[in-house]
């Protein structure tokens, strides 16, 4: 069993930070359509959340929610 560390969480949430843009950007969604279409009311979340800034990540509520808008099976943000 692969050791846990707090860098392997890190990692984790940049690469589905880095996902769910990437596979926003090719639907053509804003960060401000996203955010609305998951129940915001503004982009704050989303924005820190796929930069992994400060920390910020999405949570599974968030995750289920954005595949959701997404049309995407959320297997996907956690793909490397």
């Amino acid at each position: 069993m692969k050791e846990l560390t707090f860098s392997n969480i890190d990692t984790l949430h940049k690469q589905i930070g880095q996902n769910v843009a990437k596979i926003r950007k090719e639907k053509k969604i804003t960060q401000l359509d996203l955010a609305l279409a998951i129940g915001l009311k503004s982009v704050g979340l989303i924005s820190v959340a796929e930069l992994y800034h400060n920390k910020k990540h999405f949570n599974i509520e968030h995750l289920y929610k954005i595949a959701l808008a997404l049309d995407v099976d959320i297997c996907e943000f956690f793909k490397p």
